[in-house]
């Protein structure tokens, strides 16, 4: 079976609600796809960094129960593990606080086997930091000559807008190694100050990466290919718990379509919108679950059903 390769952050989330703390849970944007990538029973491997501490024994410990091989983690005792801090409001939206503490020798491990069409996936700030730059550049470039299929999540939060000028260019040197590009309109309209999809798609992102996925909240998805571009209404998610992970998991669905339905790199240009609809579901359905509960990842009961599905 073809592989899946993430690099992202690890990091415990800590969950708040009416400013009381309830649950911690490890996470990581990237991190949360691949633990319900490993629970749906794909390989997975994650490159990423943890303190010699006890969040980062918790957090490791928990990948290795998932399944997950921690051979990829960069261990740093120079430093702590990092820690947020997530405040839910009235619809269980949350806002963050970030508690970071890194060492300045990062990422130094050796990266993962990939190979071709084995899909990697990548974003969020981890993908843009300036201080991870030089090694994030290293494992595109190398999965990018393994021919590996390339997923980028822009995930671009208000807390680094102000150095959104900054880094423009890292944003689309990603979108250039990438073969689908996935964002919300929030991450648009932080960096761009635009929701409107298509003008993003035809000024910033068509030149660079001909399919470009966007998640608009209860609002559904839009799909814009170098062929054709289509709505996809999203299943009705009732009192959701949290939405924590729901983008995260959209990448993972989308991640499990692609290996499900045998879709390739060089399959992309190609695609007909009946395949696309497949996959597009299985995004929206992993997303839809991960709200049902205070968790960053589809549970392990819905693991089993689904991947027999």
């Amino acid at each position: 079976m073809r592989q899946v390769v993430g690099i992202g952050e690890t990091i415990l989330d800590i969950l708040f609600k009416e400013n009381q703390p309830f649950a911690a849970v490890p996470g990581g944007s990237v991190f949360n796809g691949m633990v319900s990538l490993s629970r749906l029973g794909i390989p997975v491997s994650f490159v990423s960094e943890a303190g010699h501490d006890r969040v980062g024994k918790l957090v490791t410990d928990f990948m290795a129960s998932n399944g997950m091989t921690t051979d990829f983690i960069d261990f740093f005792s120079d430093g702590k593990s990092p820690v947020s801090l997530a405040f839910l409001n009235e619809v269980n939206d949350a806002d963050y606080l970030f508690y970071t503490d890194y060492p300045r020798q990062r990422l130094n491990i050796k990266f993962p086997v990939i190979h071709q069409d084995d899909i990697v996936v990548f974003g969020s700030y981890y993908a843009l930091n300036p201080l991870l730059r030089e090694r994030v550049l290293e494992f595109l470039e190398y999965a990018k000559d393994r021919k590996a299929l390339l997923y980028y999540d822009l995930n671009f939060r208000k807390a680094h807008m102000h150095e959104k000028i900054q880094i423009r260019p890292a944003v689309m040197d990603n979108y250039e190694y990438a073969d689908i590009v996935r964002g919300s309109d929030e991450d648009f309209m932080n960096m761009y100050g635009n929701t409107d999809m298509e003008s993003v798609y035809k000024d910033e992102v068509r030149y660079y990466c001909k399919q470009f996925v966007t998640t608009h909240g209860m609002e559904g998805v839009n799909l814009f290919t170098g062929s054709f571009q289509k709505h996809y209404d999203l299943p009705a998610v009732i009192d959701p718990v949290s939405t924590i992970g729901a983008g995260d998991n959209f990448n993972a669905g989308i991640v499990y379509g692609l290996i499900k339905y045998g879709v390739r790199r060089d399959d992309l240009a190609n695609l007909s919108d009946l395949v696309w609809e497949k996959i597009i579901s299985c995004g929206m359905e992993l997303a839809k679950e991960v709200c049902r509960d205070h968790l960053n990842y589809v549970s392990h009961e819905f693991a089993t059903k689904y991947k027999n599905v």
